[in-house]
């Protein structure tokens, strides 16, 4: 299964893909990743994207695509992939398509797990993070015993600042700038599937291995 993971920030990405890969036994692949592993292997596009990271300026969408080939091509991803945080424009889509092919491979679904802005933001102004063991909790969904300090270590919670409403609401027009042209791309392509990324985790998770069968 080639699945392309798509949803806003805070959607749970992260969370179905490491079950699919725990079922599926394929790799997940995020963009960040993917940078990190180039620079680490001091790659000739790692190197390129290195500048342009050190520099705090997005990396060239040629740059992008070249890391993208590189971790594509790799044996592990043969009988498959989770891919997530690319593409991020139609451009890069395109580029994507053209990868898959020449390597003779072939997309199964661009999956969208779809949660409505209001609750992402919800989520994210409500998490809290413990300073000491790094534990999550939730100040409406999951709350400690004792507000402001963690049930597994007694250390202190925290909001980050990422998780403001102000940045998270930055964070959503941004994303849905960028994303409401690929779900068209996708839909055209016979490709996207949506998933109600609102209910239970694991319904959510259900519904996610029902569409790739399907």
């Amino acid at each position: 299964m080639h699945i392309l993971l798509m949803g806003p920030p805070g959607a749970g990405k992260g969370t179905q893909a490491a079950k699919l890969v725990e079922q599926f036994h394929i790799p997940h692949i995020s963009t960040g990743d993917m940078f990190r592993a180039a620079v680490k292997n001091q790659t000739e596009l790692g190197k390129r994207a290195k500048v342009c990271m050190d520099q705090g300026k997005l990396v060239p969408d040629d740059v992008t695509i070249g890391i993208v080939r590189e971790r594509l091509a790799e044996a592990d991803c043969k009988k498959g992939f989770i891919l997530d945080g690319f593409p991020r424009t139609v451009e890069q889509a395109e580029a994507l398509e053209n990868i898959v092919a020449e390597l003779g491979l072939k997309l199964t679904c661009a999956l969208n797990i779809n949660v409505p802005a209001q609750e992402l933001i919800e989520r994210a102004v409500g998490r809290r993070i413990c300073k000491k063991c790094g534990a999550t909790y939730h100040i409406k969904f999951k709350a400690p015993g004792k507000a402001g300090v963690c049930d597994i270590c007694g250390g202190e919670l925290y909001q980050r600042a990422d998780d403001s409403e102000a940045t998270m609401k930055n964070r959503l027009a941004v994303y849905d700038g960028q994303t409401k042209p690929l779900i068209e791309y996708y839909k055209k392509a016979g490709l996207y599937k949506e998933i109600n990324g609102s209910q239970p985790m694991d319904k959510v998770y259900s519904d996610v291995v029902t569409v790739l069968h399907g």
